[in-house]
């Protein structure tokens, strides 16, 4: 199931996938353990084509930004979309055919159908998922139980509680060539002798001063997969928190891979993506300058950049995501769905905040009671 974006009058019929066993007709899912395609009523596996090949990252190829944001795409990079909004987090949830209600995975909202359609980019690539739910559910409760003045009956909840979603979240990653100019000055520190009056004696100190000179130059970088989150629907924190990715094991984008899990449609569209990775860009591009600048100082009064060949391309990435209301609340906890790191809402339990203070109390007055004894 996916998320999605703009309305728009459909161009092109909608997609359902679903992969029925061979043997017993039961739905397929893909079982990250194995890698492959398994049946849980028979216990079925059957193998995707290319999965894990050589080649894979050479056949994910990446498309134009200027002809994307001219709307240039080929009708084959597009794709149309069934979605509602979730009324309490905006997350833009897709459904597939028969279904009418759901959860929202983000924010574990009761979402009823739309008969919107949208329009967008196809995903080009994928990391499948690598963690089954159990051992994601796992990675999560061990987090909780290490963290000090966590809610019990959250923790049990938690532990006890509805499973967890897999989704696939996507983002956009962006390629470009930059060349850039600047002005700035370099600074050289020297330093010089002082005879100072201290306490009624002449003492001789060292004195730091700074000698600038004007440095001006070129750098030159390609930027290679810049990664940007395109959802809303969860804090860039908690997904920051979930990096790095290993996008050199990104596999071609094939429906059977989201079979079992659901997906989000981007809610970041691709300009304000790009603006996002430019900001990126920009940093490095500066400590660029000051590291050829050189000098123990740098001073940058101006960078010219100039960007080229800019392509893009739509990708899934996997988080095991669990929302959980307790006593009028959401919390919400993600997992990377390959290496198992694990983030999400801190909760804090008042009573052992209290607890805890006064026992500290107690006890410095304890201390304090023997000390005094003890004169």
């Amino acid at each position: 199931m996916v998320d999605a974006i703009t309305l728009e009058e459909p161009q092109s019929p909608e997609e359902e996938h679903r992969f029925p066993c061979p043997q017993c007709g039961a739905d397929l899912r893909f079982d990250a353990d194995s890698g492959q395609m398994m049946c849980d009523h028979c216990g079925y596996t059957e193998v995707i084509e290319g999965h894990g090949g050589q080649g894979r990252i050479e056949a994910i190829r990446e498309l134009d930004f200027r002809a994307a944001l001219d709307a240039q795409l080929p009708e084959a990079e597009m794709e149309e979309l069934r979605f509602a909004s979730c009324p309490n987090c905006g997350a833009h949830v897709e459904f597939d055919g028969a279904v009418h209600a759901t959860e929202c995975p983000f924010c574990a909202t009761p979402v009823v159908a739309d008969t919107g359609t949208s329009r967008q980019i196809k995903p080009k690539g994928l990391l499948p998922f690598g963690l089954e739910e159990r051992e994601a559910h796992k990675r999560m409760n061990d987090w909780l139980g290490r963290l000090w003045f966590a809610p019990n009956g959250l923790q049990e909840y938690a532990r006890k509680g509805r499973r967890m979603t897999g989704i696939y979240v996507p983002y956009w990653t962006f390629d470009a060539d930059t060349k850039s100019s600047y002005r700035g000055e370099r600074g050289t520190v020297y330093y010089v002798s002082r005879t100072v009056t201290r306490n009624g004696k002449r003492v001789t100190e060292r004195q730091q001063k700074i000698r600038w000179s004007p440095k001006s130059g070129r750098v030159a970088r390609f930027f290679d997969d810049v990664l940007v989150l395109a959802s809303t629907s969860l804090p860039r924190q908690y997904t920051a928190a979930l990096e790095p990715w290993d996008l050199a094991a990104l596999e071609p984008y094939r429906p059977e891979y989201l079979a079992g899990y659901r997906a989000e449609g981007y809610t970041v569209e691709l300009e304000d993506g790009f603006t996002q990775a430019r900001a990126h860009m920009d940093a490095v591009i500066l400590r660029d300058v000051k590291f050829d600048i050189g000098g123990d100082r740098q001073r940058v009064h101006d960078i010219q950049t100039t960007v080229r060949d800019v392509t893009f391309k739509h990708i899934l990435l996997p988080v095991w995501m669990a929302a959980y209301k307790y006593r009028g609340k959401t919390y919400r906890f993600v997992v990377n769905g390959r290496t198992g790191k694990v983030q999400g809402e801190r909760p804090w339990s008042a009573w052992k905040i209290a607890f805890a203070v006064l026992l500290g109390l107690i006890v410095a007055g304890v201390f304090g009671y023997f000390a005094a004894q003890a004169q």
